[in-house]
């Protein structure tokens, strides 16, 4: 399906989301009321989209630490220099954004890609053509460092050196921001908040977006996978291309079905180094072409996907 992502955000509310569409009337039939059937079927998402796809790249290569990095190598003695490792990460950034890139060119899809500080800095071209190619530039955390143990102080001084990388390497400010694992802190909205993001990915408990109120205004939340991770896929417990494939399709019949009568959103998420590679780049364009062929599936980004959900009636919204 063909829609402008400006056309997108602008529909917001409950008519541009088709809330109550196709009333249905009350009808006679054989001595016994029975319900007419819309003419046609009541949308979610604003252009008649019936189905949401977002996909996410995460550009981390060089911000792995120097020891103990976790890699498909046998833990090392820490006081020895893990090189193999480095290189395997180094593959993210040589060769895997620069094959997904290609990819999402070739589909014509735009990703959201959550980016590491450190991971910019040490590749500033290459997180500059991520932009400049169309896709989003979203908040990944300064370093590796996990949040889920900082304080207030660290969070905010953290995340707003993640702003300052980013916005001044590739000329976009982010929105949106993915903690080490999902595993923020009970202050993180709020700071992230204040600080000028809209949305966190931080959730896997809807297939839908959603808001969550964060001082008293709403915040979006855009749920991230852990199903459709290639980096959970691959690992624990290790799957084929062609079995994740087929999982991915499985799940998209599913929620494509469900999305005739609640709105349905689908997330997949790339790493650098673990989705770049050629075979699984294969899978992934062979899905993508896949779900371009059903009718009324669209593919954004979680920027665009957050803005409407702040602004339209009738997202769920957890207090």
């Amino acid at each position: 399906m063909t829609m402008s992502r400006r056309t997108f955000i602008a529909a917001t509310g409950a008519t541009a989301m088709g809330l109550g569409a196709g009333p249905r009337a009350s009808i006679q039939s054989r001595g016994k009321e029975a319900m007419s059937t819309p003419k046609e079927p009541p949308f979610f998402w604003p252009d008649k989209a019936r189905l949401v796809i977002s996909i996410s790249m995460q550009f981390e290569t060089g911000a792995q630490p120097e020891k103990g990095a976790s890699s498909p190598f046998p833990p090392l003695d820490p006081r020895y220099p893990d090189l193999p490792a480095q290189k395997w990460y180094d593959y993210g950034f040589k060769e895997g954004i620069p094959r997904l890139l290609d990819l999402w060119d070739r589909v014509g899809i735009k990703v959201t890609a959550h980016m590491v500080g450190q991971a910019v800095k040490r590749h500033p071209a290459l997180a500059k053509e991520i932009v400049e190619r169309g896709h989003e530039a979203s908040g990944h955390g300064e370093t590796w460092q996990p949040q889920y143990s900082m304080s207030p102080e660290q969070e905010r001084a953290g995340y707003q050196a993640s702003i300052d990388t980013i916005q001044r390497v590739t000329g976009q400010r982010p929105v949106g921001f993915n903690a080490f694992w999902l595993r923020g802190t009970p202050n993180t909205l709020g700071i992230l908040q204040e600080l000028g993001f809209i949305y966190s990915i931080d959730d896997i408990s809807r297939d839908e977006p959603f808001t969550v109120a964060v001082n008293g205004k709403p915040f979006a939340v855009v749920p991230y996978t852990i199903r459709n991770n290639d980096i959970v896929r691959f690992d624990s417990p290790a799957t084929t291309n062609a079995a994740y494939l087929q999982d991915l399709k499985d799940d998209f019949e599913i929620l494509y079905a469900e999305a005739a009568t609640r709105r349905r959103m689908m997330s997949i998420s790339t790493h650098d180094r673990i989705s770049g590679i050629p075979g699984r780049v294969k899978l992934i364009e062979e899905f993508i072409r896949y779900a371009q062929k059903q009718k009324g599936v669209v593919f954004l980004r979680k920027d665009e996907i957050a803005r409407w959900a702040v602004s339209a009636a009738g997202v769920p919204h957890e207090t």
